[in-house]
């Protein structure tokens, strides 16, 4: 099978998927998420394999939607108003069930991220059983402040209310040490060591039988299905659409063509105050007296 935005190879019952658009910190396109869930359904498929191991290749893991192509070109994700919010579903939740393939694999999926894992990236990461950070990578998903819910919603299921509020009422973006302290992932170690780490995690679950760890991951994952993920996730997503479509996501999305986007990112990700209501409502969209 051949990908256009990742690399696919299977060696000593470890299938491994590396997001593959390094010049674009491996953002996430359109054919991003689909092809994720392709590879993980090849590897379901191989019986060769017993542990599905993701990465990205080059300076990160995943630096989220390629934001900058999505802003700028017409697409159902930003719509004139008024806008169909249904459209918008469609759309996102395929993208959302795309990346929770890798919840869903009947094989156990692991992530090893360094560099960022930020925004739509660390949806991606958060949707494998087990993450590996290096300690100085970020994880964190910006967007929480202005243009963005977390589709996948795993935040919540991996840290539970109080430290999931804590990330997404903030925005704010973690190091590895931290994520780990937090137990939002699994372990944090030095940069140098990452590649050990999860090859030596891999190694030990590659030697159990396919059908022993399918169970053992089917059993812990019914436990989520009846906390309601599915539910949390069609929320998340509709909320998705409407944070790009608020006054105040109107407001982002004009600034970032008034200014680029990157100063609208560098304004969202500051602390400094977002416009509000009628301070953020562009003065063109604004009703007539």
């Amino acid at each position: 099978m051949e990908f256009k935005t990742l690399l696919y190879a299977v060696q000593d019952r470890v299938a491994r998927i590396t997001l593959n658009r390094p010049d674009r910190l491996n953002a996430i396109n359109r054919e991003m998420p689909r092809e994720i869930r392709l590879a993980v359904e090849e590897a379901n498929r191989d019986d060769r394999v017993h542990v599905i191991v993701l990465d990205g290749a080059g300076r990160a893991f995943c630096a989220g939607y390629d934001l900058k192509m999505f802003a700028e070109e017409k697409n159902n994700l930003i719509q004139d108003m008024p806008w169909d919010p249904m459209q918008d579903y469609r759309v996102m939740k395929g993208y959302t069930d795309d990346m929770f393939s890798l919840w869903r694999s009947y094989k156990p999926t692991l992530c090893k991220v360094h560099g960022y894992a930020v925004a739509g990236g660390s949806d991606i990461a958060l949707c494998a059983d087990i993450v590996v950070m290096a300690e100085n990578a970020r994880i964190g998903y910006m967007p929480a402040r202005v243009w963005g819910c977390p589709t996948t919603a795993m935040w919540v299921y991996r840290l539970g209310a109080e430290k999931a509020k804590r990330m997404l009422l903030t925005g704010d973006t973690v190091d590895g040490k931290e994520a780990k302290a937090m137990g939002l992932v699994y372990d944090a170690v030095p940069a140098r060591k990452l590649d050990a780490a999860i090859d030596s995690l891999a190694e030990r679950m590659a030697g159990v039988p396919k059908n022993q760890l399918m169970m053992q991951k089917l059993m812990i994952n019914q436990a989520y299905e009846n906390m309601g993920i599915a539910s949390t996730q069609m929320m998340a997503t509709l909320f998705d659409g409407i944070t790009r479509h608020s006054p105040e996501g109107v407001w982002f999305k004009q600034y970032a063509e008034e200014h680029g986007f990157h100063q609208a990112v560098a304004w969202r990700d500051s602390g400094k105050a977002i416009p509000e209501g009628n301070a953020a409502t562009p003065k063109k969209r604004r009703a007539k007296p």
